[in-house]
């Protein structure tokens, strides 16, 4: 057996964790066996201090999930040796071995194609075929077969009709698990409802999809020059972000049963337009609260920010009032969250840094990350190697949730940590937690025919730089 990275275990085997286990147990290193059909952990009792070993196999619908375990030992090398044994003999055993009992349905086939070719969405068809994305197809594959599809039609949709759409669910989905959560997979309605050891959360996913008239498509309005930027964030924008948030309300999810006494979210992605999702978070802060914030000093000379109330937004003859919060019956909705990583981009880093190596494939990621200077007034640019060792990258990374002043019942912040946790109180005072680096926007390069070795063997310095807007 050979030792695996966590993000590679939990990437393949992640999902099969129950929440409590941290409770009991502490995990302390991964393996898996050379072909990987079998794949195992070392823990070690809080309780009573000693160590084992757990080993993972495929169930019916090639999910891992645990099968086997050592005895308690004195030592982890004591527990690793006897883990080497466990997975060797469990190399030999028929696939029938790890089956479970309990699986119902047929493993997903993601990738392969449900209808001809001319009705696959671009971006499945290129996902699904080009070198470049494999890491992406790695890293989606395993997680497909525990994603529990309960409108029957994700596979479909995933291919041709709605390809953003699902793979923002499946952002979600992943940074569930990651921070701990056990879906309820018995209720299709919210798209999630989760609990964790600090408690449960319900979350419903909304998009924001191009202006259609018919079958076409409507480009967005032109935003290169300034006066067209603004335009674009200040009216435009807030528009499209109300329509499906406000759709979404008058559905009511609070008054489901499966989620009473739960917090209501609704998670928000912008795919407007390629790319629109990293100009827009401005305009989506001022849509919820109702209020703008300009860069102003105070009598110290300190930059600060200052609230100004914005009370409508008007673009051509649609004129929606702003601040969804301020809406009747948004008080249900605990929160808002959005974040511009919720994309294929996302799921080919994630894929690389889970050892689903693209060959001859180099990332490289630049974007723009929180200043942690008091006095700055504009973000750090950054950039970063993905493939090269200490870069590092986690599902909840860059995820801003806006919290409702008004909500009846109010997310707990530590329910989603390493997120960035806004408050906006009725007069506009703004207060933000965040960790030290988090991300606005960035983009990711692919560079494909590059030797990724030996362009790591001649890089120096670290993973990711940072420098300051000239």
């Amino acid at each position: 057996m050979k030792e695996i990275s966590e993000p590679r275990f939990n990437a393949i085997a992640g999902y099969a964790r129950d929440p409590r286990a941290a409770l009991t147990g502490e995990e302390l290193a991964y393996y898996e066996v050379e072909d990987g059909s079998i794949l195992g952990l070392i823990i070690r009792d809080r309780i009573d201090g000693d160590f084992a070993g757990m080993a993972f196999g495929r169930d019916a619908k090639l999910r891992f999930r645990w099968t086997s375990m050592t005895d308690f030992l004195e030592s982890p090398e004591l527990a690793r040796d006897a883990l080497a044994e466990l997975m060797t003999n469990l190399s030999d055993e028929p696939d029938e071995f790890h089956h479970q009992g309990d699986e119902k349905g047929q493993p997903v086939d993601f990738f392969t194609p449900v209808h001809p070719p001319e009705v696959l969405h671009p971006d499945f068809r290129q996902v699904a075929s080009e070198i470049g994305f494999f890491p992406a197809r790695g890293i989606i594959e395993p997680m497909m077969r525990w994603h529990e599809d309960l409108d029957g039609n994700f596979v479909e949709q995933f291919q041709s009709t709605a390809f953003d759409q699902r793979i923002w669910e499946l952002y979600l989905f992943a940074t569930l698990i990651e921070l701990g959560f056990s879906l309820d997979a018995t209720h299709a309605v919210p798209d999630f409802i989760g609990k964790s050891l600090f408690g449960p959360i319900s979350i419903e996913a909304v998009t924001v999809g191009p202006t259609r008239r018919g079958a076409e498509i409507v480009p967005p309005p032109p935003f290169e020059t300034e006066e067209q930027m603004e335009a674009y964030l200040w009216n435009y924008m807030p528009i499209k972000f109300g329509s499906p948030l406000f759709s979404k309300l008058r559905k009511k999810y609070w008054e489901k049963e499966q989620i009473e006494g739960v917090p209501l979210v609704f998670a928000i992605a912008d795919f407007s337009s390629p790319g629109s999702m990293i100009h827009t978070r401005s305009a989506l802060e001022r849509y919820l609260y109702g209020y703008s914030f300009d860069a102003a000093r105070d009598e110290r000379g300190r930059a600060v920010a200052k609230p100004t109330k914005i009370i409508e937004h008007r673009w051509g003859d649609k004129v929606v009032p702003s601040g969804f919060f301020d809406i009747p019956d948004a008080e249900h909705v605990s929160a808002v969250i959005s974040t511009t990583a919720g994309t294929i981009s996302k799921f080919n880093r994630m894929g690389i840094l889970a050892g689903f190596d693209a060959g001859d494939v180099l990332m490289t990621r630049t974007g723009t990350v929180v200043d942690p200077d008091p006095e700055a007034t504009s973000p750090l640019i950054f950039k970063a190697i993905v493939n090269a060792k200490g870069y590092h990258e986690s599902w909840v990374e860059g995820l801003n949730v806006y919290h409702n002043p008004r909500a009846i019942i109010p997310l707990e912040e530590r329910l989603i940590p390493g997120a960035a946790h806004h408050h906006c109180a009725a007069e506009g005072n703004w207060t933000t937690t965040a960790p030290r680096f988090h991300p606005l926007a960035s983009s990711t390069e692919i560079l494909g025919g590059v030797n990724v070795a030996q362009a790591l063997a001649d890089f120096e310095g670290p993973a990711m730089k940072f420098w300051k807007k000239p």
